[in-house]
């Protein structure tokens, strides 16, 4: 296996993210929608599992490329624990042999919830493990796509590891995948989210409702209390400081993907042949990511945006989101817009006073939540302007229509 350079590579970055998938796409789900269960094709003779020896290289190189004292080992798939709980605790070992004085190591792993039992939560809750558990709502929405390989639904086995989790007391959150079958139940599906565990794409329009209507809740609420990744990383940009989700900041480059055989790719959504970077068998991975060609990958998805993009109100929140989503054209003619613009610039727009509220909240050292507080009480008033309007005066809520035509309707 490679060393690390002589010389430190002048383009590397202080910190990257990796996803490692040791099971290759391989997965114990038939999920309808799943975009990456295709991606076994690029590898047809493959047993898809990482050996020891790359188990032992990945972790080094992981530690070594790390300029910071935080390391992050995280685990995709397909189903990483497809490769048994043993595969695990020799990572842990490899931490352990490998890690400087000072370092701090956090784990995460993006899991199905199938396998899941008490040994495998244990083994979370004693690693300080955070997980990623698939689950798009209620019984019925979920069961629509993600269903196991005989087609039986998978919902009931899922719930039983978000309990299992649970008892254990290991911190986990839920990824939700919005689609046909949920994108026009919002609020079904955060409160379910909220409450019970703590075509197949939705179009654009559908998405930016479904974001406006959690949003609306959940400002009103659940700030605070319910953390929501898409609402941090928007007030993230309010503020003025870098969104810890790559999809929305100005350049990415940063979060690639490490196959089951050591081949690392420039992202999790481009494993394709012409991103692969070279594999850590051959090349140290810091001189693969801090490689012109993944700069460029990063630097592209600022200097391929549309002069629409370009342009828009929003752009600082957006930054025309993940390049795997802009396959249609602008209003003008333009290729490469994201085909979920229209509902991002109305979602963006819709949370721009709440987002400035709490912005300014922050900026006096005050928690965001206070913001509740603060639209309570506007509702409050508008309540009683409500109460005080007759049917031919101007709506108080500012639409500019009558109050018979408007909120007095």
């Amino acid at each position: 296996m490679p060393g690390a350079p002589a010389a430190w590579p002048r383009n590397a970055p202080t910190s990257f993210h990796v996803l490692g998938k040791p099971s290759g796409a391989t997965c114990n789900l038939d999920c309808t929608y799943c975009f990456f269960l295709s991606k076994e094709k690029l590898y047809p003779d493959s047993r898809f599992r990482m050996t020891d020896d790359l188990l032992e290289a990945y972790i080094h190189q992981m530690i070594e490329s790390q300029r910071g004292p935080e390391v992050t080992i995280a685990w995709q798939g397909g189903e990483p624990t497809l490769m048994g709980l043993d595969f695990y605790k020799r990572s842990i070992e490899y931490e352990k042999k490998y890690a400087r004085p000072g370092t701090t190591i956090q784990h995460t792993m993006q899991t199905n919830g199938i396998l899941l039992n008490d040994a495998w939560c244990e083994f979370f809750r004693e690693h300080d493990f955070l997980i990623g558990l698939s689950l798009d709502g209620p019984q019925e929405m979920h069961d629509t796509y993600r269903v196991d390989k005989g087609g039986a639904p998978t919902f009931h086995k899922v719930m039983r590891a978000a309990r299992l989790l649970q008892q254990h007391r290991v911190e986990f959150n839920v990824l939700t995948t919005v689609n046909a079958a949920n994108a026009d139940h919002p609020l079904e599906v955060y409160r379910f989210l909220r409450d019970e565990v703590s075509e197949r794409s939705d179009t654009s329009e559908q998405w930016g409702t479904f974001l406006i209507a959690i949003f609306n809740q959940w400002i009103r609420r659940d700030v605070g209390t319910v953390f929501v990744q898409i609402f941090d990383a928007a007030l993230a940009s309010w503020v003025g400081v870098p969104p810890a989700l790559c999809i929305f900041s100005e350049t990415c480059g940063n979060a690639l993907a490490l196959e089951h055989n050591g081949d690392l790719y420039s992202c999790d959504h481009f494993v394709e042949p012409k991103y692969l970077l070279g594999n850590i068998k051959q090349k140290h991975m810091i001189e693969l990511v801090a490689s012109d060609r993944q700069r460029q990958f990063g630097l592209h998805k600022r200097d391929s945006l549309p002069k629409y993009c370009r342009e828009c109100e929003v752009r600082f929140a957006c930054h025309g989101e993940c390049p795997k989503n802009r396959f249609i054209e602008t209003p003008d003619g333009e290729p490469g817009l994201n085909y979920l613009c229209a509902g991002y610039k109305a979602f963006f727009k819709h949370i721009d006073r709440p987002m400035r509220l709490m912005t300014e909240l922050l900026r006096r050292d005050r928690a965001p939540a206070e913001v509740m507080l603060i639209l309570a009480a506007e509702e409050a008033q508008v309540q009683k302007a409500f109460a005080r309007a007759g049917r031919n005066d101007p709506c108080p809520c500012g639409s500019g229509r009558k109050f018979k035509h408007c909120h007095g309707r």
